[in-house]
């Protein structure tokens, strides 16, 4: 893919940008190690005050970033200033708590004595420079989620974005040294893919964090293995969305267009399998397909769009591939399953029922504004259900049985279980997935001690 912003509402090529070469590489390595050397040094309070300050910047720009990122991945433009907007109140909430979350932490007098020693520290200290690999479809949240707590804990950052949103990725850079960071603590490499595993290697990058396809984490997670370095990887989700017989169905039909559909459907932690008891299937089908049909797809920077287009022409051709797949299996079109005429790669919201194992769309994840509905007799059949995908980054359930509660929780193999309510991020609680959907996690204290040096400090006696 080339390094361009190519806006997804029309196909027009904006900008493009050379790929950096290795003389280029190289000094910014040299760079990243350099500042490192001083960053790690810095109290908290100064580490505090340039985040801080980037997210004062950040919440300034909120008009001019957001349109940046709608025209190069299309999503809504409102949902782009409200993605500015979460990103600033994470770097603000990682510079007030950071210090407290990484102080030093003392064992139990008891197990200090055993040990024969007359104190004993527990120590967070900071790695290094982290490559993270990010992608295109939160192109300020996947790279501050990573940023905010990494430049905290004295690591640095160097940045390889997805190459078709370059005005984003290099505007982050811009962000940090405008804020005051020193020169090096976050840089952002314009490169291709093939360029990643030559810096992965490099013995002055410590670490590796990447969110985007299973494929990209399975060779970063190979090369960095290879060189036994540090990762976190969070993948894609297929995640369900049950629905039992004591739920509010009008919240829950209405929280399940939202969840399906924001950021165009381009989200890992969408919802996207809608398991619904038989008791209610059909109320909640019914529900479910009006809201998608009322939906307004468009033009992205209209302020009116619910759903703008997808981010590349693969990536449509790619979901189309899913639904006509199921459709010829044997799957029932409830709604969309249709390009709209024009211009851009847009893609009707979709919702498809009769899906069975199968069908590819079962097992693979739709990225994109396309819903499969499941019908189920009971508890066992939602909870199997559920687990029945390769991955497990987050899951839904709507349900106000205290008993059904404790079920889910104790058996959906996902990184969360969000109770009557759609999964969201928020930085203080932590966030990522098992089985295909990666693993370590992000925010809240478990994400800034990811890429931390863990130091047993004994004192003898």
């Amino acid at each position: 893919m080339p390094i361009a912003t190519v806006n997804p509402a029309n196909g027009e090529t904006l900008k493009t940008y050379d790929a950096l070469g290795a003389e280029e590489i190289e000094r910014r390595l040299a760079t990243a190690e350099a500042a490192f050397r001083t960053h790690r040094s810095t109290s908290f309070a100064e580490r505090a005050r340039l985040l801080h300050k980037a997210a004062d910047l950040l919440e300034e720009d909120q008009q001019e970033i957001g349109r940046v990122m709608t025209t190069e991945m299309g999503k809504p433009v409102k949902q782009a200033r409200a993605e500015a907007a979460k990103c600033a109140k994470a770097m603000h909430w990682y510079a007030d708590h950071a210090e407290g979350l990484l102080a030093d932490e003392e064992p139990a007098e008891s197990d200090v004595k055993d040990s024969g020693a007359s104190r004993v520290l527990v120590r967070y200290r900071p790695l290094g420079p982290v490559l993270a690999v990010m992608p295109w479809n939160f192109p300020l949240w996947q790279v501050i989620r990573f940023a905010a707590p990494a430049l905290m804990a004295g690591n640095v950052g160097l940045l390889k974005h997805a190459s078709n949103v370059p005005q984003t990725a290099l505007y982050l850079e811009d962000l940090f040294r405008r804020a005051g960071f020193p020169e090096g603590c976050f840089q952002t490499l314009l490169i291709g893919s093939g360029a990643v595993e030559d810096i992965l290697r490099d013995p002055r990058v410590k670490a590796a964090t990447l969110t985007g396809s299973e494929p990209a984490g399975r060779a970063v997670a190979s090369v960095a293995g290879d060189e036994v370095k540090k990762t976190v990887l969070e993948l894609g989700g297929s995640d369900p969305y049950v629905v039992m017989p004591s739920a509010d169905l009008d919240r829950a039909a209405k929280t399940a267009v939202t969840a399906r559909v924001q950021n165009n459907g381009q989200s890992c932690i969408a919802a996207k399998r809608f398991i619904v008891h038989t008791d209610v299937f059909d109320a909640f089908a019914e529900r479910f397909t009006a809201g998608m049909k009322a939906l307004k797809v468009g033009d992205p920077l209209d302020e009116d769009t619910d759903v703008g287009p997808l981010s590349t022409e693969q990536g449509r051709g790619d979901l189309e591939e899913l639904v006509d797949d199921a459709v010829e299996a044997g799957a029932t079109v409830l709604c969309g399953a249709e390009r709209p005429d024009g211009p851009g790669w847009y893609y009707a919201p979709t919702i498809l029922a009769d899906v069975t194992p199968e069908m590819r769309i079962h097992q693979e994840e739709a990225f994109g504004p396309v819903a499969t509905l499941y019908r189920v007799a009971d508890l066992d059949e939602a909870v199997a259900l559920a687990n029945d995908t390769p991955f497990g980054l987050s899951s839904n359930v709507w349900t106000r049985d205290g008993a059904e509660v404790d079920r889910f929780v104790r058996d959906l193999e996902a990184g969360g279980v969000f109770v009557n309510g759609m999964t969201a991020s928020h930085p203080a609680f932590p966030f990522g997935g098992v089985k295909r959907s990666g693993y370590g996690r992000e925010l809240s204290g478990h994400g800034i001690r990811e890429f931390c040096n863990i130091t047993t400090v004994w004192h003898g006696a």
